[in-house]
């Protein structure tokens, strides 16, 4: 069997793991907006119970949910700006390895500077 170039069409090279976390992340931020129009519609039902809801998501395991909630929204905003410039820039199919890995950088840096505040908050009781 002949051996496949590499970097072909979903061989595991960056252009797919970055596919695959765009989709993850699309799934996650749509899920969090289910339950976040679901437990603030609760308001209308009995305002007793939303206050209910709301107080058992403040923990820590939401405030790393929160923190992973962030990281899910930063990566794929700053990856589907590099989507649309692979799609509707000439040189964009050229550069897309590049621009993912201008995407993971911005990503962490705007990362390193959220969570040591946010998990200060969190964890520190501020």
């Amino acid at each position: 069997m002949p051996e496949a170039p590499a970097g072909t069409l979903y061989r595991g090279r960056e252009g797919m793991w970055s596919w695959v976390a765009h989709r993850v992340t699309g799934f996650l931020i749509f899920f969090f907006l289910l339950v976040h129009v679901l437990d603030t519609s609760l308001v209308r039902v009995s305002p007793e119970a939303y206050n209910a809801v709301i107080g058992t998501y403040k923990n820590p395991i939401m405030g790393l949910g929160e923190a992973g909630l962030v990281a899910a929204v930063v990566f794929h905003a700053l990856n589907g700006v590099r989507i649309i410039l692979v799609d509707f820039w000439a040189k964009g199919v050229r550069y897309q390895r590049v621009m993912l890995w201008v995407v993971v950088g911005v990503f962490v840096v705007l990362m390193a500077g959220f969570l040591p505040v946010h998990l200060s908050h969190v964890f520190g009781g501020e």
